[in-house]
């Protein structure tokens, strides 16, 4: 929308158009709120965060500055959701966002739509995002990473075929390992779908087990050619391998997901390659060390055991000699073993017949104690009886004076029991019921009545 200025009229002039409309402070700042939105497309703005708020709804309010000057600015909760930091004081920021008038104050402001860090393109954000959640599963810790083999025979490579660094790792395993055979998984190391190719060519050399290490390479490039090595499926699959891995990405600054994954990681692939081996003439000098030392203690052993040997030949004697001696010591042993059991036999013979005397003489005399227990269990059974007798003659007493004061005893000496219509006993005239019927119990058996009047007692 583009606009023209026109000339502002004269005091004069509008107060001789009474037409001219006159617009309220609401109409004003939304025509105001419409032109700035209509003038100014969506765009990037860059600017140092201050006056940060979250508030209670989820909307971010801060202010948006630089050394010049500042604008307000608010990015509300959809869209700060998405957002995988909350940014903080002092953050030098990337806003995406449309200018616009906050209508309610005047106030101009931005209506942010997206934040990142300024200075970090979509592709570095990414790359500490996935870094961040690798590293909190535990997919660096080098708890978990393997030991590179001392001596590795069979090397695998993950790298093009057309690679420049393919031809430098061969040239330098060439030059130090001429006895080590190479396998090559060609993969793609840039382009569309050669993370998927990477993830592929590690996950066959895991399953095929047919090297002692893995090599991980490419040659240098922005971060752009080396994403593919900063893509999560290529971070898993690495961690998943079972040989151990070394990675040679790019040059000795560049840093890749796959760089912290592998069990090592090489400044270049040529790095790689010498970090994976040990030169031949490194292997023929400690296989000459190795033998020397290995001659001396074999010499050193077989000195030992000669002398060993004719010191046991000096103390060897014949075999009849040995017997004969054995059998001297065998005869010395059973006869005092016989000695021994005599002695031990004839010793608890005696002790058990002097614990048998000892025993009898500590035994009690129980005859007078039968008797006794004899007269006092006839006696008890004399008491008990007669006891027995007493009780039985207290409670057939107690049984006659019971049965004299039951309730059925005296009803059949003439006597009667009132009750009222809930089964209550009448015991005295005021409880009599005038005019209901009133339930009298004899001897041998009820009856109904009705009470016409109750008397007062005349005496």
């Amino acid at each position: 929308m583009k606009i023209q200025n026109t000339p502002r009229p004269s005091s004069t002039l509008l107060a001789k158009e009474p037409s001219s409309p006159v617009l309220t402070v609401s109409e004003l700042n939304n025509t105001v709120a419409e032109l700035l939105e209509c003038s100014i497309p969506l765009l990037w703005i860059s600017g140092e965060i201050s006056n940060f708020t979250k508030a209670a709804s989820g909307h971010w309010y801060f202010t948006l500055k630089d050394d010049m000057a500042q604008v307000r600015a608010v990015m509300f909760r959809g869209r700060a959701q998405s957002v995988d930091f909350l940014p903080k004081e002092g953050d030098k920021v990337e806003v995406r966002a449309t200018v616009s008038l906050y209508t309610a104050r005047g106030d101009f402001q931005l209506n942010v739509e997206a934040i990142r860090h300024a200075g970090a393109g979509n592709l570095y954000e990414a790359f500490l995002r996935l870094k961040s959640k690798l590293e909190k599963e535990g997919l660096f810790d080098n708890s978990r990473k393997l030991v590179i083999p001392f001596f590795a025979r069979n090397i695998g490579i993950v790298t093009s075929p057309k690679a420049a660094a393919l031809r430098d790792i061969l040239t330098t395993l060439t030059r130090r390992a001429p006895y080590a055979n190479l396998i090559l998984y060609p993969a793609p190391v840039q382009g569309d779908g050669a993370a998927e190719k990477i993830a592929q060519a590690i996950t066959v050399a895991s399953s095929r087990a047919e090297c002692d290490v893995l090599l991980i390479c490419r040659g240098g490039g922005s971060i752009e050619d080396l994403w593919s090595f900063n893509e999560e499926i290529v971070a898993r699959a690495i961690a998943a391998c079972t040989i151990p891995t070394i990675s040679g990405i790019g040059h000795e600054t560049d840093f890749t997901i796959a760089d912290f994954v592998t069990d090592l990681r090489a400044p270049t692939p040529t790095g790689a390659a010498e970090m994976a081996t040990r030169a031949y003439g490194e292997w023929m000098n400690s296989l000459r060390t190795q033998a020397d030392r290995l001659q001396y203690v074999m010499k050193r052993l077989l000195h030992n055991s000669m002398q060993k040997t004719d010191g046991l030949a000096r103390r060897l004697i014949s075999p009849s000699a040995y017997i004969e001696r054995e059998r001297n010591k065998l005869h010395t042993v059973a006869t005092r073993l016989v000695h021994i059991s005599n002695n031990l036999l004839v010793t608890s013979r005696y002790e058990i017949a002097h614990w048998n005397i000892r025993l009898k003489s500590q035994l009690p005399d129980i005859k007078p104690l039968q008797s006794r227990l004899v007269n006092a269990k006839q006696q008890l059974s004399k008491a008990m009886t007669v006891r027995l007798a007493h009780h039985h003659q207290t409670l057939s007493s107690l049984s006659s004076q019971l049965e004299l004061l039951s309730p059925e005893r005296t009803l059949e000496r003439g006597y009667a029991i009132l009750t009222d219509p809930q089964g209550h006993i009448i015991r005295t005239p005021e409880q009599l019921p005038v005019h209901k019927p009133v339930c009298i119990q004899l001897a041998s058996g009820n009856a109904k009545i009705s009470i016409e009047s109750v008397q007062p007692d005349l005496k």
